[in-house]
């Protein structure tokens, strides 16, 4: 047997145990079904599983396999066409229509049409496999006889959160237990989850015991060997971001070492998987070392003056050091910050573990001030506080900019609903904008209440109101007739007037854009998601500066569709 364990023990720190063990079972073993449980982090299990197989192919080309994950693929359909894709060696390309792998031993013939078509198209992989084994060739052209074909080609199927099938396609759990038995191929099901198999396993025993592999849990050393293997990261992931190159210099690997350690040490009672643990690393660690290299650019701007001093005074024959160049903090520097950024962990994992917000505008908003070590310590608090206000002002606008228009159009029509109460809508939308015009009360001031009573808060100040999906699409829709006709392009089909705005509103590509708006919590949906016999309800997530700039973009006058700005004169 080939000796795998020091790639393994690279990639994945304390899983050398669990990968030598997949390696034997999956090419000496007689096996039809495998359970990987891993308690803490099943994406763990699937990197080691997938890495062995990855080696095994490449080894030999008798070894084939396929991953699907149970939530990615939610549709039979869309199961079958993953493995089969993905056991074929075929990729769906643009130009070809992403057709599916169709196989050449009887044209036109779909396999992804039930679980009986699924099991006749991995025979016919294995015929074509055997096949070209034997005459170098990738078609295959002998017929599919059934037993026995694949003999020579070794098959893995490894499905992902299979705990999902039980919610989406239960009847799918039985014939992949059995795969083997039913297609007569030699291939393995691989389940890989956090869930035990007793909480998966198909009554009256349809289904056979699997042979359990418990992923042992990781211990702290080999999380923290894990978080530094991720440095420095892929140059493929920072090729579009704003990170300084000088981040992750290599000369700051033993203070990122010192760094992830302070992370496990906070976050690691609430997740040990490192895949988090890196994500929130990733958004501190650019501030973290801020400091470090504002310093190291005030030295190059001292050394840049004394050149130009030099220069300046003729005197070209005196000593050069050369540039400074960029080294490690000092202890009592390391401490430093480690005792000022320890704060901002907590906040990074209140908000990056739930996804809250993503990495990227995390920390962006979590600069810190500039020269942080130069400030004097008892100053430092309000440094960071001023910092956060300054950045704060802007990233909820920053973080629309990129949005489509129809977008904008429909986060301002959420903002009005969100705004004005449901019996404003016939008077603020029923007329047009000369009527709304005429009808606004002159005078700035707020409207005079009779003595003795409360005056009314507005309801800018109060938050947001639920409004249903039916009242956002017609708010939109006033919006898009008033505000969008001239850059419209011309539809001679459309002679009723509105008639071009209703098609719009309708088509799909306005729900999907709710959906999108909603996921990035933009929209906040306020009805389960799980009620289909009901109209969905939601909130507003953006603030009045946002929706006036989205207003200005589109060109829609915001303040004099508020119904506040009508009742009490906001301008």
């Amino acid at each position: 047997m080939k000796d795998y364990n020091r790639l393994r023990k690279t990639l994945h720190p304390g899983s050398d145990r669990v990968a030598t063990q997949l390696t034997a079972l999956l090419t000496a073993c007689p096996l039809s079904f495998l359970y990987i449980y891993d308690s803490d982090c099943a994406r763990i299990a699937s990197g080691i599983l997938r890495g062995v197989c990855e080696e095994l192919a490449g080894e030999s080309t008798r070894f084939r396999y396929a991953f699907a994950n149970a939530v990615a693929c939610f549709t039979p359909r869309l199961f079958y066409d993953t493995v089969l894709n993905a056991l074929s060696h075929h990729t769906p390309d643009w130009e070809d229509g992403c057709e599916n792998w169709a196989g050449t031993s009887v044209e036109g013939q779909r396999w992804n049409e039930s679980i009986d078509t699924f099991l006749h198209g991995l025979r016919a992989i294995a015929a074509e496999a055997q096949v070209g084994e034997s005459n170098g060739k990738g078609k295959a052209r002998a017929s599919v006889n059934g037993a026995g074909v694949g003999a020579r080609c070794k098959f893995v199927l490894a499905v992902e959160r299979p705990e999902r099938l039980k919610e989406n396609m239960s009847e799918l759990i039985v014939p992949l237990t059995r795969l083997a038995e039913l297609s007569q191929v030699d291939i393995v099901t691989v389940f890989v989850s956090d869930v035990r198999w007793e909480d998966i396993r198909p009554p009256s025993g349809a289904s056979p015991e699997p042979l359990y592999i418990d992923v042992p849990v990781l211990s702290k050393q080999d999380v923290l060997d894990t978080l530094a293997s991720y440095f420095p990261p892929d140059e493929s992931s920072l090729v579009n971001s704003n990170i300084d190159p000088d981040t992750y210099n290599p000369v700051f690997r033993p203070l990122y070492v010192h760094f992830v350690a302070t992370v496990y040490s906070i976050c690691g009672p609430f997740t040990h998987d490192p895949h988090e643990l890196a994500y929130i690393a990733a958004a501190r660690w650019p501030g973290f070392i801020q400091p470090i290299l504002d310093e190291h650019r005030q030295r190059l701007r001292e050394y840049e003056e004394y050149l130009a001093s030099r220069n300046e005074d003729g005197d070209a024959d005196a000593e050069d050091m050369g540039p400074p160049e960029l080294v490690a903090p000092t202890e009592d520097a390391r401490l430093r910050l480690i005792r000022l950024f320890t704060p901002s962990l907590t906040a990074a994992l209140e908000a990056l573990y739930p996804r809250l917000t993503n990495a990227a505008d995390w920390a962006r908003t979590h600069t810190p001030p500039p020269n942080l070590l130069t400030i004097h310590p008892s100053q430092v608090p309000v440094a960071f506080r001023a910092a956060a206000a300054g950045h704060a002002d802007g990233t909820d606008v920053r973080g629309v900019d990129g949005l489509p228009r129809m977008a904008r159009f429909v986060l301002v029509a959420a903002f009005l609903a969100s705004t004005n109460p449901p019996k404003s809508d016939v008077r603020m939308f029923g007329r047009g904008p000369e009527d709304r015009k005429r009808r606004r009360r002159k005078g700035g001031g707020p409207r005079k209440g009779r003595a003795g009573t409360a005056t009314k808060i507005p309801q800018r100040l109060l938050g947001p109101i639920s409004f249903g999906l039916d009242r956002l699409l017609a708010i939109l829709g006033v919006l898009l007739e008033e505000n969008d006709a001239e850059t419209r392009p011309s539809a001679p089909q459309y002679s009723v007037p509105g008639e071009y705005t209703d098609v719009e509103i309708s088509r799909v590509a306005i729900f999907a854009q709710v959906m999108e708006l909603s996921s990035m919590r933009l929209l906040m949906r306020t009805s389960p998601p799980e009620k289909i016999d009901s109209v969905p309800t939601f909130k507003c997530g953006i603030s009045y500066d946002t929706a006036l700039k989205l207003a200005k973009d589109v060109g829609i006058p915001l303040n004099s569709l508020v119904w506040e700005g009508i009742q009490y004169g906001n301008t």
